[in-house]
């Protein structure tokens, strides 16, 4: 039996060489970007989604399969779906289009033709938060990254009606994070690497606020001037952008562990 493939294996052929090189590093970074969520505690098992626009073929996008695990993900892995849901190709796998995962995402790369990736979470910390009438507070120098440049969208059932998704662009506007009320978390980024490091930044931000105000002692808050200061200095342009120096050292982070999501 052990030179045979388990029951429940999956195997899916390489498409390395088979697309362009511009699809395939996307396939590659997007599947990097799966298993850097799964790592770091950001995974629901099959139920959120992060995707990346096919830089050669801006009117597609790859998402995952429905059922795939995010530990599991590799660059072949992934669905190339239309922005109207036409699926264009897929791996061979039982699996299909998750309907909420294409809402979402098909309205991003509708609405933001900026936007290369886009990652949704369910985190404990992001939904909790994402049902505190608060929102996002400035408490931490992370936090101020984002207060003033974090979106809200009310909630109105699960996101499975392309209806939906004129909505939840107007709610996203220019921003690249968002916070899904009652929901959980959402960012967008013109790469994986950034889209990533907005969720990462977004997630700890989140993780700091209710840690704190779970302490049931007065918190600290910062005077007006200094937030200003703070989320000034985090102005678009004024510093590199956050996530493509270390997104090398994740990958090589990767390779250690498990390089199969290069397949």
């Amino acid at each position: 039996m052990d030179q045979e493939r388990m029951p429940h294996e999956l195997s899916i052929p390489s498409l390395g060489g088979r697309v362009s090189a511009a699809e395939w590093q996307a396939r590659v970074d997007l599947a990097a970007c799966y298993r850097l969520c799964d790592m770091f505690g950001m995974s629901d098992m099959i139920y959120t989604h992060i995707s990346a626009r096919v830089p050669d073929e801006p009117g597609h996008f790859l998402l995952n399969c429905h059922g795939m695990l995010f530990g599991e993900m590799c660059a072949s892995g992934f669905l190339k779906v239309d922005l109207d849901g036409q699926v264009i190709s897929k791996p061979e796998v039982e699996y299909g289009l998750h309907a909420a995962g294409f809402v979402i995402h098909s309205a991003i790369y509708r609405a933001r033709p900026d936007a290369m990736a886009a990652m949704h979470t369910h985190t404990i910390a992001g939904m909790a938060l994402s049902a505190l009438a608060c929102g996002l507070l400035p408490l931490t120098q992370t936090s101020t990254r984002f207060y003033g440049r974090v979106a809200y969208h009310d909630f109105n059932g699960p996101e499975r009606d392309p209806g939906e998704r004129d909505k939840i662009a107007a709610s996203l506007g220019a921003h690249n994070a968002m916070i899904l009320r009652n929901h959980g978390l959402l960012t967008v980024g013109p790469s994986v690497a950034e889209a990533f490091n907005y969720m990462y930044g977004l997630e700890r931000s989140c993780q700091a606020q209710l840690a704190a105000m779970a302490c049931n002692t007065p918190l600290n808050t910062l005077p007006p001037s200094v937030i200003d200061k703070a989320t000034a200095m985090y102005q678009p342009g004024v510093i590199r952008p956050y996530g493509v120096l270390e997104w090398n050292g994740l990958l090589r982070m990767l390779d250690r562990k498990d390089a199969s999501y290069r397949a």
